[in-house]
């Protein structure tokens, strides 16, 4: 691990403040990805801004009917929320599938979102990686592919989004709020956080330089059955091959969203409108201009398959 500098910041626009005035900055909060990243020397920052004062860890509900969930919020104490469990099932089952407890105990709300690609030549120094080094082209292109997305890719990177809570936050239509160096605030979509690659996989984000999540909201809760479905090679602490995050409807509608498949959560609501005629339908709308590799075309079967296994599920 290289040298760096440290400071506690004391308030949200302090922190944004300082992380924006120095490109080599970074915030830490739980660091359970970024420090493990820093150990390989993958990410290399100079400058620490530690966020854990800043008293964004609380659950409150809004003036619409929904929940404000602070930046800080550990994974453990969303997924153990009583509002949560009740009203956003799909959430506290996609926290729940994910890494392992003693992670999820320290793991935060806006460190989840943020978390890097697991992608093996992103994490292998010796090995070409646009995400990494932009300009030295993309080892998995023509690699081994197995995890990686068959959806959303380009000539520059097909490497995955690995987390489970973004695609439970992206079928339960989440609002992610930040705020910048200059006190200015704004909401963006849970469908607009996450960034495809096309030329500049680098930029995961639709976060500018120094922007600080702050929150997370979700709007009022829709009812249903809430189901997550996570397949993947091992029964713990293994990231998706194919998830499935889905709340139906008693009259027999559907939301899904797929993790495992591409570079964010994948979800493309015009297909849920075919969701009485099946699982067929509904990925074949989903997966349509899907391009996959040799090695992870099954994922288009795979992801097929667990759907299935979801609305049999939520007929009981």
């Amino acid at each position: 691990m290289k040298a760096f500098t440290y400071e506690r910041a004391k308030t949200p626009a302090a922190a944004a403040a300082a992380v924006a005035k120095d490109k080599n900055a970074k915030f830490i909060a739980g660091g359970t990805n970024l420090l493990d990243l820093m150990k390989l020397q993958i990410e290399t920052p100079t400058h620490l801004v530690d966020v854990q004062d800043l008293k964004l860890d609380r659950v409150e509900p809004t003036e619409d009917g929904g929940l404000r969930i602070g930046a800080l919020v550990t994974n453990t104490d969303l997924s153990a929320d009583p509002r949560v469990r009740k009203d956003y099932a799909v959430l506290t089952r996609a926290i729940q599938a994910g890494a392992s407890g003693q992670l999820r105990n320290k793991a935060t709300t806006a460190g989840n979102l943020l978390q890097r690609t697991r992608c093996p030549y992103f994490y292998d120094t010796n090995q070409p990686c646009n995400k990494r080094r932009p300009g030295s082209g993309c080892g998995a292109i023509g690699g081994y592919s197995r995890q990686l997305a068959v959806i959303g890719v380009s000539d520059a990177c097909i490497a995955t989004y690995p987390g489970d809570m973004a695609v439970a936050l992206r079928v339960l239509d989440a609002n992610v709020e930040t705020v910048d160096a200059a006190g200015k605030t704004r909401s963006i979509a849970m469908a607009d956080f996450h960034r495809l690659p096309g030329s500049t996989p680098q930029i995961e984000t639709a976060l500018a330089p120094g922007e600080l999540i702050t929150a997370v909201t979700l709007p009022k809760p829709i009812g249903g059955t809430h189901i997550y479905q996570k397949v993947r090679d091992r029964a713990s602490y293994a990231f998706a091959l194919v998830s499935v995050a889905a709340v139906v409807q008693p009259d027999g509608k559907g939301r899904v969203a797929f993790g495992g498949v591409a570079h964010k959560p994948w979800r493309v609501e015009a297909a849920e409108a075919e969701w009485s005629r099946g699982a067929h339908a509904v990925a074949s709308a989903v997966f349509a201009g899907a391009k996959p590799r040799e090695d992870n075309a099954f994922k288009l079967t795979l992801a097929e398959r667990t759907l299935g296994a979801v609305m049999a599920q939520a007929k009981g």
